[in-house]
């Protein structure tokens, strides 16, 4: 038989989702063998509780909330979909629902769209041109609103530009207003810091297929005990201790769980790694195209994400040459990549539609490997080279018929 010629696909967009480990695949797979539904209360289902909570508090150890609580959900979007509600209560004592959602003007879609207050409710807060949300505008909105009883809901980390977000600055002012902070940390966690404390949230949202675990399952942890929503998402049985209904998926779970440990073993020499390379590929970049734009570079960035545009090249034709050349990225957000139209983000940032439509997105992962960049590099360079002599063609061939 003759040797396979198949080119080996690199892998170059873990921000949109991850690879699954192999802890995780193992521990779900043993998962499957459980077969009690965990709110029986026989062997089989104590088996299965026992496993559930064990990753419970697993979790809130990872996030620093030992004394705080946690309801899995199906992932990042039905977390956030379920904190972002005026009917959440912060604590007993004070039952008034919250009347002003503050949000980040570079929040994902499932913050946009997914939350549950009134239109008239909702405040965009600006960002800087580097992608970070801007601390004055929050401090002017918060004055503005002053007796008003609100909720920020604001990124760890931007899933398209990677840029970090000054959650704990912000929370610090929320809270002098007597707010209420929710930290989207589906981008973030895994590739930095999600300390629930350092961060100085009171809730933070996670989804496990950006850390290595199964599509799926996610988690929203609260800091305390203290929070309860009034009113829940999904109604039925009295599981998660009454904040998400539903037979709880067991073997995401342990998915997430075993996910999450390989993550607590290994993410500080991932984060150098990634890093250094995403600082070469960079470089490399910036001498195939020298007019090359680096979105958010001159703040902290996750170490695995580049946003870079190479002016005057749509992110859609370098996408698909890339591809066809065996590279996966992406022109931003999976949840709204393939709809033509420029981001948002980067439209806060103040980004001009021309530039923004050039972005093109390149996010390591646990399984990356120096020659995953290596051949993006040459794919890059052969893709750009090949627009460029079209674009040179194309131009001496106006100047001869003119």
């Amino acid at each position: 038989m003759a040797p396979s010629t198949a080119r080996r696909r690199v892998y170059l967009d873990h921000n949109a989702t991850t690879p699954l480990r192999p802890e995780a695949r193992a521990a779900m797979a043993a998962a499957f063998d459980l077969c009690g539904n965990a709110s029986s209360v026989h062997a089989e289902g104590r088996a299965a509780r026992a496993l559930i909570e064990e990753t419970r508090a697993e979790l809130l150890s990872f996030v620093n909330a030992p004394s705080g609580q946690a309801a899995f959900t199906s992932g990042g979007t039905e977390a956030l979909n379920l904190a972002l509600t005026p009917h959440l209560r912060a604590d007993q004592a004070d039952r008034r629902p919250f009347d002003l959602l503050l949000l980040g003007a570079g929040e994902h879609a499932a913050v946009r769209a997914g939350h549950r207050f009134p239109a008239a409710a909702v405040e965009s807060v600006d960002l800087t041109a580097q992608g970070t949300l801007d601390l004055d505008a929050l401090d002017s909105a918060l004055q503005r609103h002053e007796g008003r009883r609100m909720m920020l809901v604001l990124q760890a980390a931007n899933n398209e530009t990677g840029v970090v977000q000054p959650v704990s600055a912000a929370a610090e002012r929320v809270h002098a207003a007597g707010g209420f902070v929710v930290c989207d940390a589906v981008q973030a966690m895994g590739k930095i810091d999600c300390d629930i404390s350092r961060l100085g949230a009171d809730a933070l949202a996670l989804s496990a297929h950006k850390f290595g675990g199964p599509q799926g399952v996610g988690a929203l942890c609260f800091a305390t005990r203290a929070p309860h929503i009034e009113e829940m998402l999904l109604r039925g049985g009295g599981q998660e201790r009454g904040l998400r209904a539903g037979t709880e998926n067991v073997a995401g779970i342990a998915g997430l769980g075993a996910a999450l440990r390989a993550v607590k073993a290994e993410r500080a020499a991932e984060a150098t790694r990634f890093a250094a390379w995403r600082d070469q590929l960079e470089a490399e970049i910036a001498r195939i195209a020298p007019g090359a734009y680096f979105f958010g570079a001159e703040v902290e960035r996750l170490p695995n994400t580049s946003c870079f545009a190479v002016p005057e090249t749509e992110a859609q034709v370098l996408l698909m040459l890339l591809d066809l050349a065996g590279v996966a990225v992406s022109s931003g957000s999976a949840c709204s990549s393939g709809k033509v139209k420029p981001s948002h983000v980067l439209a806060a940032m103040g980004v001009k539609p021309e530039l923004a439509r050039c972005a093109i997105r390149v996010s390591l992962g646990w399984n990356s490997h120096p020659d995953d960049y290596a051949i993006f590099v040459r794919a890059l360079e052969a893709a750009v080279g090949g627009i460029e002599a079209r674009r040179e063609k194309a131009a001496g061939g106006t100047r001869r018929a003119g």
